[in-house]
């Protein structure tokens, strides 16, 4: 067994969580945030997927946010033996009989995920959640939850995609769709103790602080270079070399806007950057202002319905001047050419929206905004409080 994992369940954490799962009727505690939970609840929802162990039944209802002891019965359902979740579930269903037979019947599997925002929401829900019930469940299971990601961080610091899953994809450091940033930011609450986490004891503190260290260090490394040159970071980055690379046949090797936005929102937490963390942000700034589309915005289109292995598509996508739109990122950026890149699932690289086939089109987003904020607001903010405390 797994030495991180050893100490926790020699606590009593088992015991605590293998309590019976029941749904509880809602209290009157203030609702905590559930947006951690979109993505996944999104893809169980709305994509196909027959793997699945249950499926959404038509018109399933949701739990209101403020049924915090609801919505965290299924958290409590839904996790696994050894810590971690499943991914594309939606934590807020209001679950049938017999969709949790079928979750109870499988708690054992090792299908345990971070993809699509999972198992890091999970953690930050709980945590809140016992500090608003101090129902002690919450507790342990949030600690559990702990371990677990800090039991899958690999030596260099980077976090995988699946664990303990093996394969190419699943043990790449991954940034896409929330994975080690998102792992890291509920890391660093743990180890701040922020109020959330004022409960958690020493050394899982110290632990969690650990995480972030060697987290952070493995970020400033895997900041790719352009003819020497600090540029952002990509979706995925091989977990021996830290060289940016591929993923799903239309995520190629690159360098991406959004995941380079919330790397850099996460290392400017830090209250004492050093100065490689302040030349990685400000590098990476840089880049984004140089990588900035203008001029045109992304409209979707009436089509026939088409039916796809994963989705339904009625429309289309395109990309069409408009001189007043809001800037636009690519999704995916060439590296050391700063090209906008789109794939289909042939895995060839093109250079534009429209060449990519309308499966991957209407499946997937290939522009995104999150940098302007970034730009515009946040990091003008960090450096002047920085150049306050010079």
């Amino acid at each position: 067994m797994i030495p991180l994992l050893k100490s926790v369940l020699a606590a009593g954490v088992v015991a605590a969580w293998s309590a019976p799962l029941v749904m509880r009727a809602a209290s009157a505690t203030a609702p905590i945030d559930t947006s951690g939970f979109n993505d996944s609840a999104h893809h169980w929802r709305s994509i196909k997927q027959p793997e699945r162990i249950m499926q959404a039944e038509p018109n399933q209802p949701s739990h209101a946010p403020g049924d915090v002891r609801a919505i965290a019965g299924n958290l409590l359902l839904f996790q696994r033996s050894n810590g971690g979740w499943p991914k594309d579930y939606d934590m807020l269903a209001v679950l049938t009989e017999a969709q949790k037979k079928l979750i109870r019947d499988t708690r054992d599997n090792t299908d345990t995920s971070y993809d699509n925002h999972t198992t890091h929401p999970q953690v930050e829900y709980l945590a809140r959640a016992f500090v608003a019930t101090r129902d002690e469940a919450y507790r342990a299971a949030c600690v559990r939850g702990l371990a677990f990601m800090l039991a899958s961080q690999h030596p260099n610091g980077g976090f995988p995609q699946w664990w303990p899953k093996k394969g190419d994809i699943a043990k790449r450091i991954t940034l896409n769709d929330g994975v080690m940033m998102g792992i890291l930011n509920v890391l660093k609450n743990a180890a701040d103790r922020t109020p959330q986490f004022v409960w958690l004891d020493e050394p899982m503190r110290a632990r969690a602080a650990d995480g972030v260290a060697r987290g952070t260090a493995c970020l400033v490394r895997m900041q790719v270079k352009a003819g020497g040159v600090p540029t952002g970071w990509g979706q995925q980055h091989d977990e021996t070399t830290l060289e940016t690379v591929g993923a799903r046949t239309f995520e190629l090797p690159c360098v991406s806007p959004a995941d380079t936005t919330e790397v850099v929102r996460f290392l400017m937490r830090d209250e004492r950057p050093s100065p490689e963390i302040v030349a990685a942000v400000e590098a990476a700034v840089t880049w984004l202002k140089k990588v900035r589309l203008d001029g045109i915005r992304v409209e979707r289109v009436p089509a026939p319905k088409v039916e796809f292995v994963r989705h339904t598509s009625e429309f289309d996508v395109v990309v069409v001047p408009d001189a007043k739109a809001p800037p636009l990122w690519a999704r995916m950026i060439e590296p050391g050419t700063d090209r906008p890149i789109f794939a289909s699932r042939d895995g060839v690289k093109v250079y534009s929206l429209a060449e990519v086939d309308r499966e991957r089109r209407t499946g997937s987003g290939w522009y995104v905004t999150n940098p302007l904020r970034l730009i515009e607001r946040d990091y003008p903010k960090w450096a002047e409080a920085r150049a306050k405390r010079r």
